[in-house]
């Protein structure tokens, strides 16, 4: 049953910032949606409008009479006075003990202890926590969450998937956990270029469609192109407009000059660039921290080596970011040295970019860092990067308030690779990033030529791109995994064995079809491809085509001339005009099968240049 659909929507800020245009969705009872694209597409603002927050400036949003919903904000405002326990209860009844002991609950799996703290000294990450422990509280049919799985860890996550693996209401999210996705969406819905485009499936079933669209997007296009080709051919050749046929050819030319390609997709590109490392990197020895009673890091050394890829795991206030303060030197251990090498040079990307100042132009505020970077093949200025990372000329010159908060986390990254560290130490990268940004940033480390430290709570970005895995455990001791994410959790599983079984019980309603198991190292899909290749019949006919083409060119040549030479006689002039239909019509059968020819053979020379 359909409980929720928008027609016709419409919406932008500015003439040159058009989000939705004449977009269509529709809701089932109990579908779970998964909402992605690029930062700026307008997938929040498409959220507002299903919720209610927004009215769009044309089309209709109509809900079903009886359906409630929940809405969790980007970013959400609560009162300064509430306690914890009083902002995950608002608007609900605080009389249900049974209500209040589920919300107790929540918020315990949500990491907090203190359930009378005020609301007012918390970060924004914990009141995001609070603000989705109220959403998942209501009595509702429909779900709308944008990034709900950002400022949860690893445990947090895993908890929030199976919850909604058990809600039995309707699902939107906004979000860029691919392994979070491929879990809970049985649908995809992407926004871009003013659509809304929907993919049936998981995230993994999603990837494989998306490409099979644009292969088959840009094998029409190519088709396209090799049909104007040998048209314009055929026209340069003095073809003359007295035929139906002929006109009718013309207006074809016409038609294919006309035609908009499809739109190619802009994408992050990112050249990796890097300072030169000498041989002494970051040494950490005995290192001790501690806040009041608790101990966060006790006695942890380790030799950052060339090329290390570590992520840094554990629960939420565990110490991850003051590890990375310590090693940024902001700061200073009890116990324990810091030394870094000469020639470090650290590109750090924090969770916070509120020092970015809202009224500075974004061109202004990367060229802070550099107006020109060496990429090893000559220089590139700040607005040709800006322009890889999808700042284009209006966009470079807005001031940094009127971007979204997912381009200010962009144009923070841009300015952090901008001074061409060799060491990166990156602090929860993944939130606010889009997922096509992720892949890019995921492909720069793959080439990056130095030491990339991450700290991050996103399960699948781990796996991709780190190596060596430290984890907080018991009593403030970091301890040491090799491999990726996966290699961590199956590795803890075994020390654990408990734990792993109780995990294996909340997972059994996990799909079939896990985004891991789909994906090579690089973070590809592994799709069997038949290698493509000419039949014998299909190579001697592609060798003689394009003479038979020209023959039939020259015979209606011939026939035009002969059938001005017959005018006044009626009968050869039929029989010229019947060859003549015949010819055009084998021309065209020729034409055709040149295009499908002259594709398979730019496919397979393109395979063979791989």
């Amino acid at each position: 049953m359909n409980i929720l659909t928008a027609e016709h929507l419409q919406k932008a800020y500015t003439t040159e910032r058009i989000l939705l245009n004449d977009a269509a969705f529709s809701l089932q009872q109990g579908e779970k949606v998964g909402v992605i694209g690029i930062n700026g597409m307008g997938k929040s603002t498409l959220l507002k409008l299903l919720a209610g927050a927004e009215e769009p400036d044309a089309g209709t949003v109509i809900m079903g009479r009886h359906v409630k919903l929940a809405y969790l904000k980007q970013t959400p405002i609560l009162e300064d006075t509430d306690s914890v326990l009083e902002a995950a209860m608002k608007g609900l009844d605080v009389k249900d003990m049974v209500l209040e002991s589920q919300a107790k609950s929540m918020l315990f799996e949500l990491g907090f202890s203190e359930l009378h703290e005020t609301v007012k000294f918390l970060s924004g990450g914990q009141k995001k926590r609070i603000a989705l422990t109220n959403t998942l509280l209501q009595p509702v049919d429909l779900l709308i969450l944008d990034e709900p799985t950002n400022h949860l860890d690893n445990d947090m996550s895993q908890w929030l998937e199976d919850y909604l693996v058990r809600f039995k209401g309707a699902v939107v999210m906004v979000t860029h956990d691919r392994y979070f996705l491929d879990r809970i969406a049985d649908r995809i819905v992407e926004v871009e270029h003013g659509g809304i485009y929907s993919y049936p499936g998981s995230y993994a079933d999603y990837v494989a469609l998306k490409m099979q669209k644009q292969s088959m997007e840009q094998a029409s296009e190519r088709k396209r192109k090799s049909i104007l080709k040998k048209e314009l051919s055929w026209l340069a050749r003095g073809a003359r407009a007295r035929s139906t046929k002929q006109k009718a050819h013309i207006q074809r030319i016409e038609d294919l000059l006309a035609a908009e390609g499809p739109l190619e997709e802009r994408t992050v590109e990112l050249a990796s660039v890097s300072s030169r490392m000498g041989k002494k990197t970051i040494e950490l020895s005995g290192l001790c921290k501690s806040y009041g009673e608790r101990t966060l890091i006790h006695d942890f050394s380790y030799i950052f080596l060339k090329g290390d890829r570590i992520g840094i795991v554990g629960p939420n206030g565990c110490g991850k970011s003051t590890l990375l303060k310590i090693i940024l030197g902001q700061v200073q251990p009890e116990k324990g040295t810091v030394e870094l090498g000469e020639t470090i040079k650290i590109g750090y990307f924090s969770q916070d970019n509120s020092h970015m100042e809202e009224s500075q132009k974004a061109i202004e505020y990367v060229r802070e860092e550099a107006e020109y970077i060496d990429t090893g093949n000559g220089k590139i200025s700040a607005s040709m990067l800006m322009e890889r990372f999808l700042f284009d000329g209006t966009m470079q010159w807005t001031p940094i308030g009127k971007l979204s908060g997912g381009e200010r986390r962009r144009l923070y990254l841009l300015r952090v690779l901008m001074g061409a560290p060799n060491v990166l130490i990156l602090d929860e990268p993944t939130n606010d990033l889009d997922i096509k940004t992720l892949t890019i940033l995921e492909d720069y480390l793959d080439a990056f030529d130095g030491i990339v430290i991450v700290v991050s709570h996103d399960r699948y970005f781990l796996e991709r791109v780190v190596t060596r895995i430290f984890a907080f455990e018991e009593q403030a001791h970091l301890q040491q995994y090799e491999g990726g994410y996966l290699d961590y959790v199956n590795a803890r599983n075994a020390k654990n064995p408990l734990d792993s079984e109780r995990k294996k019980e909340s997972g059994k309603s996990r799909k079939s079809t896990q985004t891991a198991e789909i994906v090579n190292s690089k973070g590809k899909p592994r799709f069997g491809e038949k290698k493509l290749k000419f039949t014998y019949k299909e190579q001697r006919e592609y060798d003689t085509i394009e003479n038979e083409i020209q023959a039939l060119e020259k015979k209606l040549e011939q026939l035009e001339q002969d059938m001005a030479e017959h005018a006044t006689n009626s009968v050869k002039l039929s029989e010229l005009m019947e060859e003549q239909n015949q010819a055009e019509a084998l021309l065209e059968e020729k034409m055709d099968r040149w295009v499908y020819l002259n594709d398979l053979a730019e496919r397979i020379a393109a395979q063979n240049e791989k």
